[in-house]
């Protein structure tokens, strides 16, 4: 953690990270909004134009509002969300109080042990930058296992609905 935030109180340490939160969604909300007004026609025009927004934009519209809150447990989509919550023109006060929760907890993970976890991967990698790539393949090991797992278990679920609704729908017409 920086030399400056060690010494606050855990409360105030917690606020700061709110507010950076709030400031960032609320910054990136409104350089959506611009871009779909027309009225900023720069490279954040372009950059809210790339893949990473269109996919956000597809999971607001299938899932609704809250993509809002989840987004800030994501690493790379969470700009997108905020970008693509003022693309779709969303009511701000709708947004805002769905970004609320998100603050909290991206503050808390901040705050609580994220900062720590960066500064100790630079420190590690300083002083052993093989360490640090190990622990960084073990941590992807780990998450790649979870999630070929979860897909996994997704897929064989859609096959038996698939085969209940064949079933089902053979029966209906005989």
């Amino acid at each position: 953690m920086p030399s400056w935030l060690e010494s606050w109180p855990f409360l105030w340490l917690y606020l700061f990270f709110v507010l950076g939160a709030a400031l960032r969604s609320q910054a990136l909300y409104w350089l959506g909004r611009g871009v779909a007004a027309g009225a900023l026609r720069t490279r954040w025009a372009e950059r809210l134009d790339g893949p990473r927004t269109r996919r956000a934009v597809r999971l607001i519209e299938r899932w609704g509002m809250p993509v809002v809150p989840l987004s800030f447990l994501t690493v790379g989509l969470q700009s997108a969300v905020h970008g693509a919550s003022g693309l779709l023109r969303l009511h701000w006060l709708r947004y805002t109080l769905w970004s609320v929760p998100g603050w909290l907890v991206w503050a808390l993970v901040w705050s609580g042990g994220g900062t720590v976890a960066l500064y100790g991967s630079v420190a590690l990698a300083a002083e052993s930058p093989w360490a640090l790539a190990g622990v960084v393949v073990v941590v992807a090991t780990v998450v790649t296992v979870l999630v070929l797992r979860r897909r996994r278990r997704r897929e064989q679920r859609d096959a038996v609905q698939d085969m209940a609704d064949r079933a089902h729908g053979a029966t209906r017409t005989t």
